[in-house]
C-alpha cells in the first residue's frame, strides 16, 4: 500500500495529538533587552550584545512579558506557580546565536489549565494543557535556491531581529478519543488560543509573521477490540511537523500525517520520531530531525536571572483583566446582531468573527459587515490564496466603505470598484472614490438628460409603462445606468422615468 485518505487511516488506527502553540507577545522590546520588538525591520538591525549573547552581556526579564503570560495563563485556566525560575536550553542552530535558549523547565510560571474547544457544530470539547512557559524566540533562517527549505538551499541567511523576542510556549496534554474529528479539533485548539491572545492585546496573532505557530504532534495506536479498553493501549512513535502557520495547515498537517503513519504501520514499517517540516504548495511534510528528549538540551538554571515570583495580589488583579472566553463572546454576539446560527457558524469557520466585530466596532451594521467579510472579501482571499485576515484591508476601512454606500454617496456596485481600489494600495476608500471619480450620480439635470436620451432609443416603453406595465421601466434604468458607468442613482432614475410617463410610483 502506498497511499490512503485520512478518513480510510481513521477506520484503522485510533490518533492521539498534542499541540505545542507559539505566542509572540507584542511587547515594546524583547525578553531579556531592551531592543525593539518589531515585525518588518531591515535584518540584523534590532540586536544589541544581550540578545546575541556577547561576553559579559547581562540579560534582564520583561516584566511586561511576564504580565502577559500570567494573563494567558490564567485565561487558559493554569494555576500560576508562586515562584518560577528560567533555564538554559542548550541546543546549536544558526539561527541561536548564544548556542542556547532561555526558557523554562521544571518550574513553569503556568501549569495544568484546561480550555475549552467550541466546534463548528456546538460540540465542546476541553484540552488538557500541561504548561504555558515563557522563553525567548529564536532567530530566523532563510533559505536561498531550491524549493525555499533546507534541503537543496544554495546557502542559508539568518536574520537575528527575532531573537530574543518574547514568546509563550503552550503545551497540551495528550488529546485521545477524537477520532475522525482530530483535524477539526486541531485547528478549532489554535485557532480558539489565537482569538484568546487577540482579546487580551498580548499579540497580534497574525499567523502568517509568525506572532502565533503550531508544532503539531501526531501519533497512531491500534484501536481496541473486544475486551479491551483503548486506554491501555500504548501510544505509537510521533511526529512533530513544526511551524505551522495558518488554521488551514493546522488541519491538514493532521490529516496529511495521519495518512502517511498509517501507510506505513499497515506496510509493517516503523514510524520513526521525528520533526517534519510542513510544505504549504504540495500540503506535505518531509523529514526534518530525529526528535530529542528533554535530556538532549541539558537544561540547567539560567545563572544571570532572577526567579519569578508573582504576588498572589497581583495575580489576582491581573485575573480581573481578563476578558470574555471566545465561545461566551460568539454566543453574545450572535444574539447582539440577530445572526442565525449558520451565519455564526461560517463567519467563525472563514476566521471572520473577530474582523466582523471590529467592522462593527467601527460604524457599520452586523450584516453589513459580515456581507463584505463573508463575500466580496472572502472570494479575494480564496482567489489569493491568503488568510481573510491579512488581506490588506482594515475593518476601519471596511465601515467607511460601507458607510459611504449607507449615505449614497455609491451604490453596492460602484462600492466593489472602490474595495479594488482599496486592496490596491490607492488609499482609504474616500479617497479612492475621488480618485477614481466614483460617486453615485444624483444631480437631477444630468440624470433626466441621461434617462431623456434612453428613451428616445426606446420610445416604446413609456407606452408600456402606461398601460400598467411599470416594471417596463426597468430597461431604461438599465440602459441609464450602462451609460454612466454604474454611478447614476438607480432609485432617482426610476422616479423620474416615471414621471415622464406620468404615472406615480
Amino acid at each position: 500500500m502506498t497511499t490512503m485518505t485520512y478518513e480510510q487511516a481513521m477506520e484503522e488506527f485510533d490518533p492521539v495529538f498534542g499541540i505545542e502553540v507559539h505566542v509572540e507577545l507584542n511587547t515594546k522590546t524583547k525578553m531579556f533587552c531592551g531592543c525593539a520588538n518589531e515585525f518588518g525591520a531591515e535584518p540584523n538591525t534590532q540586536v544589541c550584545p544581550v540578545c546575541l549573547g556577547l561576553p559579559g552581556a547581562m540579560p534582564v526579564t520583561n516584566e511586561k512579558a511576564v504580565e502577559s503570560a500570567i494573563r494567558l495563563g490564567l485565561s487558559l485556566g493554569c494555576s500560576i506557580r508562586e515562584s518560577s525560575r528560567f533555564a538554559r536550553k542548550n541546543y546549536f542552530y544558526p539561527d541561536l546565536s548564544k548556542d542556547y535558549q532561555i526558557s523554562q523547565y521544571d518550574e513553569p510560571t503556568c501549569y495544568e489549565g484546561a480550555l475549552d474547544v467550541v466546534l463548528d457544530d456546538g460540540t465542546v470539547v476541553t484540552v488538557g494543557i500541561e504548561r504555558a512557559h515563557i522563553e525567548e524566540d529564536a532567530g530566523k533562517n532563510t533559505h536561498v535556491g531550491g524549493s525555499g527549505g533546507i534541503q537543496g538551499a544554495d546557502y542559508s541567511l539568518v536574520d537575528y531581529n527575532r531573537g530574543g523576542v518574547p514568546l509563550v510556549e503552550i503545551v497540551t496534554k495528550p488529546i485521545t478519543g477524537m477520532g475522525d474529528r482530530t483535524a477539526e479539533v486541531a485547528r478549532a485548539y489554535v485557532a480558539t488560543i489565537r482569538d484568546i491572545v487577540r482579546a487580551l492585546g498580548i499579540s497580534d496573532g497574525r499567523m502568517e509573521q509568525g506572532s502565533v505557530r503550531a508544532d503539531v504532534n501526531l501519533s497512531l495506536r491500534p484501536k481496541a477490540v473486544a475486551g479491551e479498553s483503548q486506554d491501555d493501549i500504548p501510544f505509537g512513535k510521533r511526529s512533530e511537523t513544526k511551524n505551522v502557520n495558518s488554521l488551514r495547515a493546522v488541519e491538514r498537517a493532521v490529516r496529511y500525517e495521519a495518512a502517511r503513519q498509517a501507510v506505513l504501520l499497515l506496510n509493517g514499517e516503523p514510524v520513526i520520531q521525528e520533526t517534519r517540516h510542513w510544505h504549504e504548495d504540495t500540503s506535505s511534510t518531509t523529514p526534518g530531525r530525529s526528535k530529542e528528549e528533554a535530556e538532549d538540551y541539558r537544561y540547567f538554571p539560567e545563572p544571570d536571572l532572577l526567579p519569578v515570583e508573582p504576588s498572589r495580589e497581583w495575580v489576582e488583579e491581573l485575573r480581573a483583566t481578563l476578558p470574555e472566553h471566545p465561545a461566551k463572546m460568539r454566543a453574545r454576539l450572535r444574539e447582539e446582531w440577530g445572526f442565525s446560527d449558520l451565519e455564526m457558524r461560517d463567519a467563525v469557520a472563514a476566521d471572520a468573527l473577530v474582523l466582523i466585530a471590529d467592522t462593527v466596532a467601527a460604524g457599520a451594521a452586523p450584516q453589513a459587515a459580515r456581507k463584505w467579510w463573508m463575500g466580496e472579501l472572502s472570494r479575494v482571499a480564496n482567489d489569493r490564496e491568503v488568510e481573510l485576515g491579512s488581506l490588506p484591508v482594515t475593518p476601519a476601512a471596511v465601515a467607511e466603505l460601507q458607510g459611504l454606500v449607507d449615505s449614497g454617496r455609491i451604490n453596492d456596485k460602484l462600492a466593489r470598484q472602490v474595495l479594488e481600489g482599496v486592496l490596491a494600495g490607492e488609499g482609504s476608500p474616500a479617497e479612492v472614490v475621488a480618485a477614481r471619480g466614483l460617486e453615485v450620480v444624483s444631480d437631477d439635470s444630468a440624470l433626466e438628460a441621461a434617462v431623456d436620451e434612453a428613451l428616445a432609443s426606446q420610445p416604446e416603453v413609456l407606452d408600456k409603462i402606461r398601460d400598467g406595465k411599470v416594471q417596463a421601466a426597468g430597461a431604461i434604468v438599465g440602459a441609464v445606468m450602462k451609460a454612466t458607468k454604474g454611478q447614476a442613482d438607480a432609485g432617482r432614475v426610476r422616479e423620474i422615468i416615471l414621471q415622464r410617463a406620468g404615472v406615480e410610483g
